[in-house]
């Protein structure tokens, strides 16, 4: 199973021009097509970002990737009068597997007067894996903000040590009938958790995804490292930015159940198509299946 996180900036290349066909063709250009697609920053109605006009770039990201199911999560979600659209911009994955469940987790954000900000949202899908239900999470944590970004990472730690608990201890079923809000539904005790997180390795909130948290083991590891041992993840954010110190703050993490599955995971260090650098996971089943 191969799934690919892109910060793509609303489709905005280095050269100026915001195209989602081209951005995506690229994304798809890796070999066999993946599963699961995880963008960022994907826009609707929001002329104020450089090159993006009144598109409506969920429509286009959905004409642009025929045989994949579309889920959004947006983070902001606003409407200002005399506007006759809603102004939108979030995360999406794009999935050729089946979905169980669809749980988006609006994420903390907490005051800080002294920065710009907005909301920030987990995309968050059960899906159908190879070998059973997974579920992926897609997510773009606060720029400006240490401590909103902070909170965020501690939320996102929170969303898998619920979700495990209630795939280890599933809810009573046995009382309402099906096709109720009650009926029994599928968990997955595992996640693959991908995104731009805006913060580097060994920042406090990179810190609280990958560390334990007192007698509690980590809640994510990180699957550069499970594929590449020491070898450093290169930069993928103002990689082709002249003046700028690149860095690396897009990831893909994974639940310690699926470390062993972890086949590869690899970095497009060239393109332009964006200010980030996408990322490819290959996962196989964990050998405890």
């Amino acid at each position: 199973m191969r799934i690919l996180t892109w910060n793509v900036q609303w489709f905005r290349g280095m050269d100026g021009r915001v195209d989602v066909a081209r951005v995506l063709a690229h994304a798809l250009g890796w070999g066999e097509w993946p599963e699961v697609l995880c963008l960022q920053e994907v826009a609707q109605h929001l002329p104020g970002l450089a090159g993006a006009g009144e598109t409506d770039q969920l429509a286009a990201v959905a004409a642009a990737l025929p045989g994949y199911e579309l889920f959004f999560a947006a983070a902001v979600d606003d409407w200002r009068p005399g506007r006759a659209t809603r102004q939108r911009f979030g995360n999406l994955i794009a999935t050729r597997v089946p979905v169980w469940q669809v749980r988006h987790l609006p994420l903390p954000y907490p005051a800080d007067p002294a920065v710009p900000s907005m909301p920030r949202v987990l995309a968050a899908l059960t899906v159908e894996a190879p070998w059973g239900p997974l579920r992926v999470g897609c997510t773009h944590l606060a720029y400006y903000s240490a401590a909103q970004r902070l909170a965020q990472a501690r939320a996102l730690v929170a969303w898998q040590r619920e979700a495990a608990a209630g795939a280890e201890a599933p809810p009573r079923t046995d009382v309402e009938p099906p096709d109720t809000p009650f009926q029994a539904r599928v968990q997955a005790r595992d996640a693959i958790l991908c995104g731009d997180f805006n913060a580097a390795p060994g920042s406090d909130a990179y810190r609280t995804l990958v560390e334990p948290d007192g007698a509690a083991p980590p809640a994510f590891l990180d699957a550069w490292g499970l594929a590449r041992g020491a070898q450093p993840q290169p930069p993928t954010f103002r990689v082709h930015e002249p003046g700028e110190t690149p860095v690396a703050c897009d990831f893909i993490f994974v639940t310690p159940g699926l470390a062993d599955g972890v086949r590869a995971v690899r970095l497009d260090p060239d393109t332009r198509l964006s200010d980030h650098q996408p990322l490819l996971l290959e996962l196989a089943a964990p050998a405890r299946l």
